[in-house]
């Protein structure tokens, strides 16, 4: 996991270990607003639903609890997560254990420099017997979609996951298909290597609601893994928490959070600043702040409120922002690049006032 740390103006110094996502001491659902203590208005069916497929992927993938949070938020909010982490370190894990404990189905895709669109949307098969063409449909058919090395494969290949990504659909010769709900991609790309890669255009960085590393374990936990995984794969005795009726009630529920106006206000401040910032040559998108937006909307559900607060925002910013920024100094690697963006954004957020 790629970790800066830096000054801004005022002397202040800025570790972006500072801004996490998920911590296990966060503030549950009352909070204080004026004053008053607000009850949660979610029912305690949605928001142990959260928990329990928080809990269920958490006795699988040990000591991440922030990559857990993360993929659950994109889930939440109909996105997908980029990971760019190196090899081994639990990110196909993440994966399986999030459709297992969901119910849904499962389908993993090797990035290679050969595969072909066909190969993930699927291709038309003539059938002689019945005298038409029948749909033989690739893994892009499934509820989570591991595209394992992304950057491995040309950008014609990389490009078949965009209406997929976007629309929740594909179209296959004259013919849309529409995906099932709930439909996750979930993609890795090494950061270290670049011989060999393509790296992904910023169209397809865009379509990414969050980018996270997971990085190693802590030591006292990989010794329990070292002593767990004697028994097997922990993945293959992992049962649904959840059903995808749930799911997509969820989905529908983020949709309804609360966003007050200085919230607005206060995310449009920090996107103005990497749109006129001398180290950004473009800043976020308009697609990035809505992304943004319905991020934090995920993010209060799944800590059991109605409404957002700043810190959801702010705890969002990097991993769901900095990927969609283009620099103005060109970079020789993934991990550098990435580096140098989250360290722009964290400066910035910690730079804007937060609304009080």
């Amino acid at each position: 996991m790629v970790l800066v740390a830096f000054s801004v103006p005022g002397g202040d110094r800025v570790d972006a270990r500072d801004l996490r996502l998920y911590s296990a001491n966060m503030p549950a659902v009352p909070v204080s607003s004026g004053g008053a203590i607000l009850p949660a208005p979610l029912s305690s069916t949605d928001i142990g639903a959260v928990r329990k497929l928080e809990d269920a992927v958490a006795t699988v993938v040990r000591g991440k609890p922030e990559a857990i949070r993360a993929s659950v938020v994109t889930l939440l909010a109909r996105g997908h997560l980029l990971i760019e982490d190196i090899p081994g370190v639990g990110k196909t894990t993440l994966a399986r254990a999030l459709a297992a404990a969901l119910g849904g189905t499962f389908r993993r895709i090797q990035f290679t420099s050969d595969l072909l669109p066909s190969d993930i949307v699927g291709v038309s098969i003539y059938d002689q017997h019945g005298k038409a063409f029948e749909l033989s449909r690739g893994p892009i058919f499934a509820n989570v979609v591991l595209a394992d090395e992304i950057n491995r494969t040309t950008p014609r290949t990389q490009s078949a996951l965009l209406e997929a990504m976007s629309e929740g659909q594909v179209s296959i010769d004259d013919t849309t298909h529409t995906l099932e709900a709930p439909f996750l991609v979930i993609a890795t790309q090494n950061p270290a290597e670049h011989y060999g890669t393509y790296p992904l255009p910023e169209s397809q960085m865009d379509r990414f609601l969050l980018r996270i590393a997971i990085g190693y374990p802590a030591k006292h936990v990989e010794r329990e893994l070292l002593r767990e995984r004697a028994g097997g794969d922990p993945v293959t005795r992992l049962s649904p928490v959840v059903d995808l009726k749930a799911v997509r009630a969820l989905q529908d529920a983020v949709e309804t959070i609360r966003v007050e106006d200085a919230l607005l206000d206060y995310a449009m401040a920090i996107v103005e600043e990497t749109r006129r910032h001398p180290a950004i040559s473009i800043g976020v998108s308009t697609r990035g702040v809505l992304a943004w937006y319905r991020a934090a909307q995920a993010a209060a559900l799944a800590a059991g409120r109605d409404f957002v607060v700043p810190d959801d925002l702010k705890l969002l910013a990097v991993p769901c922002l900095a990927h969609r920024l283009v620099l103005a100094q060109s970079h020789d690697s993934i991990g550098r690049l990435r580096a140098d963006g989250q360290r722009l954004i964290a400066e910035i957020a910690h730079r804007v006032a937060v609304p009080t």
